[in-house]
């Protein structure tokens, strides 16, 4: 074969996939287990004290963008609480990379799904630190995606609603007696809101609902000066995809995206601080997107 009829094959294959050979895993998905681990940062991030002597609380801390969330908080000179499930080893290596960073660090398991393990853990958070800063309500479910709408049952959505809505009333309920002025609620929504798929259509529902809720809510806090504002990303390499699509689908994951790529936790972090941040104190029942040129409207 002569060295064009070579590059005119090779220009006839498909171009490899940033995540070939990934692996589905099971409902909670684990960091510590992807054959591609998501980039939260660690290397990356320099703080600037945007966030200096503040205390933080973030949902589904342990891996994906709340791993990274919880890093650039740090380095920003905020101490850190996490909440997580299950997976002990990703939320035991996000304490170490907290730590490593000169905050101090909380690690709360426990499931928020339910309404008084919610309170616990803002009241063990609250105790151990004296007050809440910023809460982020970022931990979420996201079942198998399905091919028929009828695959999505009424305990799949009961379930996909409690852990990603009602925890947020519940968490937010029992935060704001902590809360002290100039404190900032930061939600986490999709693009999934704005152009839902059919095959996680519940999970799609729920993020519609954070937006609602995030755009009300915030009119009634800023009277007591907590601003509640939301992040809407795009698609983001992180553990709850592995827990809901093949391989295939994980082998193409984010290419039709406008950047041709998912995005990594680390990139969506830096909105997280800016809402978080004094910088943002007239930015108030907002949604951000960061999705890579999808359209939120």
């Amino acid at each position: 074969m002569s060295n064009a009829d070579k590059a005119d094959r090779a220009n006839d294959e498909p171009t490899p996939t940033p995540f070939a050979g990934e692996s589905p895993q099971n409902e909670s998905g684990s960091e510590a287990k992807m054959l591609h681990e998501p980039d939260s940062g660690a290397d990356s991030y320099v703080g600037h004290g945007r966030l200096e002597g503040k205390v933080a609380l973030i949902t589904g801390g342990d891996s994906g963008i709340g791993r990274a969330v919880a890093i650039a908080y740090a380095r920003e000179g905020a101490d850190v609480a996490i909440a997580f499930h299950e997976h002990d080893v990703d939320a035991e290596e996000t304490r170490r990379l907290i730590e490593a960073s000169g905050r101090r660090a909380l690690v709360c398991k426990g499931d928020i799904g339910d309404e008084q393990e919610c309170q616990r853990i803002v009241a063990e958070v609250a105790e151990h630190f004296g007050r809440i800063d910023v809460l982020v309500n970022n931990a979420a479910f996201q079942d198998k995606a399905v091919e028929r709408f009828e695959e999505i049952d009424g305990p799949r959505v009961l379930k996909t609603f409690q852990i990603n809505v009602i925890s947020m009333f519940n968490l937010i309920r029992s935060a704001l007696p902590h809360f002290r002025a100039n404190a900032s609620i930061i939600n986490v929504a999709s693009v999934q809101a704005y152009d839902p798929s059919p095959s996680i259509l519940d999970y799609a529902c729920t993020k519609g609902a954070i937006v609602t809720l995030t755009k009300g809510l915030a009119q009634e806090l800023i009277k007591r000066d907590i601003r509640v504002n939301c992040v809407a990303p795009g698609p983001v390499w992180t553990p709850l995809v592995v827990t809901s699509f093949d391989r295939e689908k994980l082998a193409s994951f984010g290419v039709d995206n406008p950047t041709g790529r998912a995005a990594q936790p680390a990139e969506i972090a830096p909105a997280f601080v800016f809402l978080a941040s004094d910088e943002a104190s007239y930015v108030n029942g907002e949604i951000l997107g960061v999705t890579g040129g999808r359209l939120l409207a």
